[in-house]
Parts: structure tokens; sequence; C-alpha cells
């Protein structure tokens, strides 16, 4: 594997994740109070619909062969990280408020949590520049996803995340301070300052990844420079609750919101009295509708972003349309008569014809003499390996003639990173987008896609002054003593918003991307091929929004207390070693599951994706000889055979057996083991000790004292959804399916974790993702999420009794007998000998992915998805 090949991956952003994928939307978080929250994950009925994502392509890239197209990962990734929330049917309005109600409702536990991640990570740490990091690409500190940015003239900078809330700093960026912990939502969809001063922000992710959470409406702060956000700032009634909201624009004395349910207005005078539906392409899809439990619903209503004549507010354009393709997709306008038509000419280059109109974004001079607009083609998007960016265009008025004033290889051939990488700006332009003009200068623009481009003479000519990374360039060299010296800081890549504010008399441009928040000042400096010589992070440590996947803790043997490290969206692996005050990265890419040796931290096992495994014995760290050769490097490949044939999920599990840390095992479509423990070398030290089936594919491992279980789903979306649990040992023995009840005990959900009882390995407890059947709407669908066995499995009890009927993702047997469970809303715990659940902590509303223990037990670390990582003792667990 060549180092180009693993730095390759960084442009994978989860579908998410993640993020980050080419799915979106949930159908979950609902409608309800004002109390409600909306932390459904991106990705509801649209992951059932493979049809509507890029073009239905199929994952290519594996742990050797890096040659396939990343943003088809990330669709992949987004329908299976749907799948866990949403099969085997769809999920109804209504279930994450009801959620929210219940868990805040819950009897709290003693104690409190207590964030270790609230220190700067450096991406770029020197101690781990290897191959297999990304350290030296010149990110620099960073933290997660920021969805949004706004700033003013008064050193005050806005910056609203994807999963953790919004942040203010008052010193231009840095020393940041939550300010919206008291909302239902941590998820960030639009921020804006209005004419009175006055942060308007929009809930609700819109980039349509995989792990965007959807809102709980628009709320505003009149006093934004030391007020914080509460359920008494709403806007409006509950009209958009359970939508995404892409862009918020005023005029007119209104505020217009590009929702995911259409285009909504409101009076910005008297914020009472329920928001106004503008337009919706496809009325009979929103909630009430005929065809509202349809599964092309969430995605037949969104809107992206609306244009205004600046002399009259009531002449209105609006972007619409699906980023995957639909026949609604295009520009409307209204006319006189209030009636939205189709635009269909005039428009000049800008494409008016639903097969290349997709994600758009507008942005307009402040004199009001120049709009521009990005364009995303779900025709390139599904047919052109190379760039779904239609183009980017200028016009006198927002109604035509827009001219293009580039296109990806213009974009390309000035001094973009991307193409060294293989691939083109706009590869992932439905996720990465953002476009503002500078105020002072009408001609002088900041775009974003996967990097970040300017022009100062309104697009004839443009530079990257935000490249991708610095790998690729002649400058880099991964021995420090061949690089030129002329690779400067960049931004991280994948970017999402925007904003020009003032500090100290000074014009600075703020954008925000997968990695957090970066300035320089609006006329910067340049390299001689256009990269921006003065980027600065601001991602100092006090705000800590990364999006963890996973968590491992061992004891740091140089330095005594423990290492912690973790797996996280589209900024791979963190370590924190106990005399740690700066973070370092010692894998690229995304990071998904972990292991590590409680009785050495720095023995760690990091998966990419498709069980995609690195091992290390000394944390990654460089040791100066700075091979570009793999196999003398610091860290192995040492993934499963599944890896190469894509039979493994995307991101797949990983355990080691709890009695004995030198037996591992993975799950694709095989049940994996290897006994070599962190000295293993080469992925065919692994053995299949069991064959899940043609179709089917591992969700959960666990493992103790040889016995070994596995859950597995197969078909894992809707169209025949299908799971079960394989029991044997990690010899090879003994392997079977139990045979699940017909009558339900088991839902016919995703089964996403186990929890074995460390005394007893036949005592094993059970958590099932999704919603129990008063939400979902699929054939056996069930209720409950924690079971318990005490025969192996062979027989279940539902013991989720005052759960809350949330999503849960893990559990984990505390060494104080009591069980801890993970929910995309906070961590739960029932005492020892008790029936009933307490709340832990008072978290935001924020998911927690992973629970791990500290290696000597007293101790509960908590992975969450937007907020870094947290540990409360577990004696206080009371």
């Amino acid at each position: 594997m060549s180092a180009s090949t693993r730095k390759r991956r960084w442009l994978t952003i989860w579908a998410i994740t993640a993020s980050a994928a080419l799915v979106a939307i949930p159908a979950g978080a609902a409608p309800g109070g004002s109390g409600s929250p909306f932390g459904a994950r991106a990705l509801a009925r649209l992951a059932a619909d493979r049809e509507h994502s890029v073009g239905a392509l199929t994952p290519k890239a594996k742990a050797d062969d890096d040659d396939g197209n990343e943003a088809d990962e990330i669709a992949e990734g987004a329908d299976q990280y749907a799948e866990a929330r949403t099969s085997p049917g769809i999920v109804a309005p209504g279930a994450y408020g009801a959620a929210w109600t219940s868990l805040t409702n819950l009897p709290a536990t003693g104690g409190s949590w207590r964030n270790i991640t609230d220190l700067p990570y450096d991406s770029d740490d020197s101690r781990y520049r290897d191959i297999d990091s990304n350290s030296s690409g010149g990110s620099g500190d960073v933290t997660g996803r920021m969805a949004a940015i706004a700033a003013d003239d008064d050193g005050y900078v806005y910056a609203g995340s994807a999963g953790g809330g919004v942040w203010r700093s008052k010193r231009g960026g840095g020393n940041w301070k939550p300010i919206s912990d008291k909302l239902p939502s941590q998820s960030t969809g639009a921020l804006a300052l209005d004419g009175a001063g006055r942060l308007w922000l929009g809930t609700g992710e819109a980039n349509t990844n995989a792990d965007a959470y959807l809102g709980s409406g628009v709320y505003v702060l009149s006093d934004p420079h030391h007020g914080s956000f509460s359920t008494r700032s709403r806007v409006g009634g509950d009209e958009l609750e359970s939508t995404t909201i892409r862009q918020l624009r005023f005029a007119g004395g209104k505020v217009w919101a590009a929702t995911s349910e259409g285009v909504w207005s409101h009076s910005t005078k008297r914020l009472t009295g329920a928001w106004k539906l503008e337009f919706a392409p496809n009325p009979d899809y929103l909630p009430g509708g005929s065809k509202a439990h349809d599964d092309s619903a969430a995605y037949k209503n969104i809107t992206n972003d609306i244009a205004f004549d600046p002399k009259d507010p009531s002449k209105v354009v609006l972007a619409v349309g699906w980023r995957s393709g639909d026949d609604y997709n295009g520009f409307y306008t209204k006319s006189s008569k209030g009636t939205w038509t189709r635009i269909t000419s005039g428009f000049g280059d800008l494409p008016t014809d639903a097969d290349n109109v997709g994600t758009v974004t507008f942005a307009r001079a402040a004199d009001g003499s120049r709009y521009y607009a990005i364009d995303e083609s779900p025709e390139q998007m599904a047919s052109n390996p190379d760039s779904g960016l239609e183009g980017i265009y200028s016009a006198a008025s927002p109604f035509g003639p827009w001219t293009k004033v580039a296109d990806y290889k213009q974009l390309a051939a000035d001094g973009s990173a991307l193409t060294s990488s293989g691939y083109m700006p706009g590869v992932q332009a439905w996720y990465n987008q953002f476009l503002t003009v500078d105020p002072a200068n009408p001609k002088h623009v900041y775009a974003g896609l996967e990097e970040v481009y300017e022009s100062r003479d309104g697009g004839a000519t443009w530079s990257t002054v935000g490249p991708y990374w610095n790998f690729g360039f002649s400058c880099w060299s991964i021995d420090p003593a061949k690089q030129t010296g002329d690779c400067n800081q960049t931004t991280h890549s994948d970017q999402h918003g925007v904003a020009i504010g003032r500090y100290h008399g000074k014009s600075f441009v703020y954008v925000g991307n997968d990695g957090g928040v970066y300035k320089r000042p609006v006329d910067g400096a340049q390299d001689t091929s256009g990269h921006a010589t003065d980027w600065t992070s601001l991602n100092d440590g006090t705000i800590d929004t990364l999006q963890y996947y996973s968590v491992g803790v061992g004891k740091d043997l140089d330095h005594g207390g423990v290492s912690v490290t973790g797996g996280l969206q589209d900024n791979g692996q963190s370590v924190l070693r106990s005399n740690d005050t700066v973070m370092g990265s010692d894998f690229g890419g995304d990071g998904g599951d972990t292991l590590t040796d409680p009785a050495n931290g720095c023995d760690t096992a990091e998966e990419y994706v498709y069980l995609s495994v690195q091992v290390t014995q000394n944390c990654a760290v460089n040791d100066g000889s700075w091979v570009t050769d793999a196999s003398k490097a610091t860290s192995y490949n040492v993934a499963p055979a599944d890896n190469a044939t894509s039979e493994a999920r995307f991101i797949a599990p990983l355990a080691t057996d709890a009695k004995d840390s030198n037996t591992w095992i993975a799950g694709g479509r095989h049940v994996w083991v290897q006994t070599h423990g962190y000295a293993i070398r080469s992925g065919s030290e692994w053995k299949s000790v069991y064959d899940l089936g043609a179709g089917r594919t591992a969700t959960a491992v666990a493992a103790s004292g040889g016995k070994v279980y596995a859950a597995w789903c197969g078909p894992c979306n809707n169209q025949g959804f299908a799971r079960g649990i394989s029991v044997g040992n990690a010899d090879g023995t003994g392997w079977h399916d139990i045979s699940l009840p017909a009558d339900g005990t088991v839902p016919n959900r995703y089964l996403s974790g186990f929890a074995i009882d460390p005394k007893n390995a036949d005592h094993v407890f059970l958590a099932v993702n999704g919603f129990s059947r008063h939400w979902t709407e699929g054939p056996g669908a069930g209720v409950g999420h924690v079971f318990e066995s005490t025969d192996g499995g062979t027989t279940w009890k539902d013991i989720s009794a005052n759960l809350p009927d949330v999503p849960t993702n893990a559990a984990l047997v505390l060494s104080n007998g009591g069980l801890a469970v993970a929910t995309d809303l906070g961590v739960v715990y029932r005492a020892p000998g008790r029936t009933r659940w307490q709340r832990v902590g008072s978290l935001p509303a924020v998911a927690v992915l992973q629970l791990k223990p500290s290696p000597d037990g007293r101790t509960l670390y908590a992975a969450t998805h937007g907020r870094g990582i947290y540990t409360i003792k577990v004696r206080d667990l009371r």
C-alpha cells in the first residue's frame, strides 16, 4: 500500500458518514413539542432506495486497491448508517421527540461527565509523520465538521457544527464558548446575521450526508455577543421541526428558509405565529399528505437556496431539487398572481433541465450588482467519475442570463491538489459547497468545494487558495529535511460554511469544513502556485465537536496514566497520551472501530472502512527513518480477506476476547479470528471460523474466554430485511445459528452490540438499534432495545423496561456489575440488581456510539459523535 493510496482515503466523509453520503435525510425525528430533539441520523427513507444514491454505484476501494470513486464509498456508508436505524421499514415522525422527552424524564445517576478531548488536536503532529497518517498535509489543529459560519464587524465569529451545537468567539476566532447546549438539536443547518445584528440558527444539517441530523426549527438570538439560544427563542411554531435547513435568507421584512420540506417564510419583526409554506414542488409527500409515508418522501421537496431581486423583494428565484436527480429539480419563480412556475428559458449558461440542476448555492454582491451560483449536476454525479460539478456562474440579476465562469477542469488547472490523488474538483459537489462575495468588491469571490477557491476578477481566473492538502506538491516530502519549505498551512478538506467579518479593523474570511474553522485575510497573500500563505486554524481545543465512532483505552507505559485513542469522521485516529497537552493523529482517513491493549495503550489497531485494519505497537510514532515502504513502516496493514471482496460493512465490527487480548474477532461475511494479538503483521494470519452465508454480513461481534457471538443482517435494507445471531468458539468449533423465535422476542431490527458478563460467558446482553414497532412501519419491528440471555443466546428476555424508545448503539457490563447502554441521545444505566434505567449525567442531545472501560474498570469512556470523548467514574453511578 503506497503513501498516496492511504492518503487518498481522506476524501471519504464517512458517508458519514458519513460524511457522509449520498443518502441522507432521516424520516425519524419528528414534529412534536418544542422540547423534542432531532437527532435522527441522516437517512431514513432514502437509504432504502439505492436507485437514488449516486447512480446506485457500489464501493470499490479496498485496503490495497484504492482506485474506486470515493464518492461511491460515501454512498454505501450512508446507506448502511441509515439501515441500522430504519430497517425493516420507515420511521414515522415523532420518534426522536418522544425519545428525548422520555430520556429527560428518567431519574439521574450521580456523577458528572468530564470531557477529555477539549484540547488541541494536531493533525500534523510530527510524532506521527508516517505514510499511514496525514501528518504534514497542512491542516494543523482540527475539530469536527462545521456546517455553517457567521461573522460580524466587531470580531465575533459563530461556528455551527454538524452535531455539537453552535459556538461563539469574540476574538475573531479561538477561545470558543458553546451557546446552544440548551437546545434539543445540536445539528446546524444554517447561521445568518440579519441587519439588526441578530443571529439566526436553522437546525438540521442539510449536507445530505449519512451522519447528519434533523433539526427542531429556527431560533433567533437578539444579543449574540452575550446570550445563548434557548427553546423560548424559537421562531414560529413546529412547522420546521424534523427538517433540515440549508439556507436562511432575508428580504422584504421576511426570513426565508430553504428546507428539506419546501421553502418557508416568516416575518422578521413578529417572531410568533406559524411559518408560511411558500412553495413545495410535491406537497402530497409532506407530513400529512397522501404520500407522506412513501419511501421517496424524504427527497421529494428538497430546496437548496433562494435569491431575490434587491430592488423588488417580491421577485424571487428558488433553487429546488434532490442532488441525485428527480423530475422536479430546477429553478422556480413566483408570478405576480402568486403562482410558482419553473424557469425554462432565458437563463443563459445555467442549466434549467432537471438532469443538470442538483444542489445549488447562490451568493450576491453587497451592492446587488453581481450574483454568483454553484450548480451540482445529478447527471454528472451519476456518470462522471471525475466530478459532479456542472459549474460556477455569474449574472447581473438572479433571473439571468447567467454566464459560466468556471468548470471542474478549469479549477483543476488552477493549483488544485486533488488531481495528484486521482480526483477532480467537485467530485463531492453535492456535499461540499459554499459561496460568498467580498462586501467591498463585487468581483472578489470565494467558492468552496473540496478545496477553497478565490477569484478577484468576477470568475475570469481562479486560485486554489485552500488546496486539499500539500501531498503531491513538489514542496512536500515525508522527510522534512527534503522539503523545500514552501508548503504552507492549508485548510482541512470538504468545505461547508463561509463568512466574511472584521477584527481589529481588518477583514477576514472564515471557512468551515470537515476539520473545523479556519481564517485568512480577505485580501490575503498567495505563493506562485496561487496557494494561500496565511491560513490560520481556529481549532484551539476550546471548541470540541469531534465526531468519534470509537474509543480505546490502555495503560501509558511511558508516562503513567492511560493512553486514549479513537476513530473519527474524516479526522483519522486520535492519540492522547497521559502527558499530552496536544492530541496527535497517527492514522489518516476516516477512523472506524478501534482496538487497544488495556495493558499497553500504544498497542492499537485502527479500522478505516470495510475491515481495512492497520496495527501498531508504538502508537505509530515515527522512528526517524522517514520510509515510504509500507513493509518498513511503524504500522502494518492486516485486513482480513473480507476487506478485499467488500463483504464487510462500511464500518465493520472488531473486538478482542475479554479474557485474552491476543485473540481478535472481526466480522464481515465471515467471522474471522486471529491469535497473534498486536504482533499480527499480515491479513493472512486471520482464520475464517464461520461463514455467515452469502448476502449476510456481521453487525456486531464479541468474545469472552473463547466463546464468540456474532450478529448479522442480510439483506440489511428494507427490501426483505433479515437479522440473526451466530454463536461458536474462537477455535472454529461449535458454530451454529441461533433460532430466534418468530414471536418477535428479539425484534427484526438491526442488532448493534453485545455485552458479555465477565463472570459468565453464557450471560450476554444485546443492544438493538432502530425504533420499535410504534414508530417503524415494517414487518417484525417488534419492541424493546436491550435483551438478556443466560444460556449463551439460546433464549432472550426483553429488559428494556422504562428505557426510552431510542436507537441503541452499544452496551457494556461495568466493573460494579451494572449495565451501561449508549444511545442516539446519550447514555443510560441499570444498577446491579435493579430493573429500571437511569440517565447518566447531562450530555447535550448528542449520539454516543461506543463505550469502553479504563484498564482498571473504574472509569467509563463514551465516544460521542459531535462532542468528543467523555469519562465518568463508575463509583458515582448510584
